[in-house]
């Protein structure tokens, strides 16, 4: 009780098509489905350079620590 009963549906499906026809909502669903893989893509896309970013943070504060202890040695050489 209080459900949508499966003809109930059936008849707002064809009312629907007769409104819209069929080429306009095939061509909504394509457009709704592109919109959903390019959101997916933008996703995947999205985590996989965070994933970079933080390797290359680490790559930087290596390279950092290898210049200030390049600096340091350059000051030992000079005070010598």
């Amino acid at each position: 009780m209080g459900g949508i009963s499966i003809w109930q549906l059936v008849i707002i499906a064809v009312i629907v098509i007769l409104l819209f026809g069929t080429k306009k909502l095939r061509g909504i669903g394509g457009d709704l489905g592109g919109a959903i893989k390019g959101f997916k893509k933008a996703i995947k896309e999205e985590e996989k350079p965070s994933e970079k970013s933080d390797e290359k943070i680490e790559s930087q504060k290596d390279a950092s620590f290898s210049s200030e202890n390049n600096a340091e040695k350059v000051k030992e050489k000079d005070q010598a």
